[in-house]
């Protein structure tokens, strides 16, 4: 027991309390520290159990701040993209993509750092090519959430319905995720019973980030959120580069 407490309990705070807060980035904090710490096995369906959680816990009082509309769109759209992410972006150059990808993320994410009012997003019109775009990089890559968090910055949603709304996009689709995770057999007693003894870690978390969120000036929120999505993008380039090294080996 105590590995686990000083080793993944600090892992699932962490990638918890970064989800609560912003909206997003906990399975790309999580998923590489847990991955080397339990398995990937263990690690996949512990976090795709604690993302639902999450999503739930966050909905169930601020749901009223969920764009639906926008949610939506999203989803119809993502749903799409997945298997033409499936047939077009599998393939010889998986790990270049990947890395245009991450260098994509964080360019664009720099330059609205430094020049944040250049425009936005006034309705929901460009909703369906965000989501064909998450769900064709979803379908390849298992990376649906940069599109959707940059499509709600370029809304300019305030923080509260920022993150309520990624929750109302994340939930069914985290869902489908986690079934899939229990069809084929990865909810194993252990990882069941991981589960339940990271629920208080990962219900404090939630309930830091919320009040952390909820403090954030929107003005400052745009800049965390490009700034999270620059952690993202350098941890997708070392993960590529890693699996690169990996085949070539």
């Amino acid at each position: 027991m105590e590995p686990f407490q000083r080793i993944v309990m600090p892992i699932i705070f962490i990638s918890t309390f970064t989800r609560s807060t912003f909206g997003f980035g906990d399975a790309l904090i999580a998923m590489p520290l847990l991955a080397m710490a339990v398995g990937i096995n263990a690690a996949t369906p512990l976090v795709g159990l604690i993302a639902v959680t999450i999503s739930i816990t966050i909905l169930i009082k601020q749901w009223r701040n969920v764009h639906f509309k926008s949610v939506s769109m999203l989803i119809i759209s993502t749903l799409l993209g997945i298997p033409i992410g499936i047939l077009l972006l599998k393939g010889l150059y998986e790990n270049a993509m990947k890395l245009v990808l991450a260098a994509v993320i964080i360019v664009f994410s720099l330059y609205r750092i430094f020049k944040p009012r250049l425009f936005t997003l006034a309705n929901d019109r460009f909703a369906y090519i965000f989501g064909l775009l998450a769900g064709i990089l979803g379908g390849a890559y298992n990376t649906n959430g940069p599109p959707v968090v940059i499509y709600g910055s370029l809304r300019g949603w305030d923080p509260a319905k920022f993150r309520a709304t990624l929750q109302g996009y994340f939930l069914p689709t985290g869902l489908m995720i986690a079934l899939g995770h229990g069809i084929g057999g990865l909810w194993t007693e252990q990882v069941l019973v991981n589960y339940l003894i990271c629920l208080p870690v990962v219900f404090i978390a939630i309930l830091l980030g919320g009040r952390l969120n909820s403090k954030i000036p929107k003005g400052k929120f745009d800049n965390c959120i490009y700034a999270c999505l620059i952690v993202i993008g350098i941890i997708l380039l070392i993960n590529t580069g890693a699996s690169f090294r990996m085949d070539k080996l």
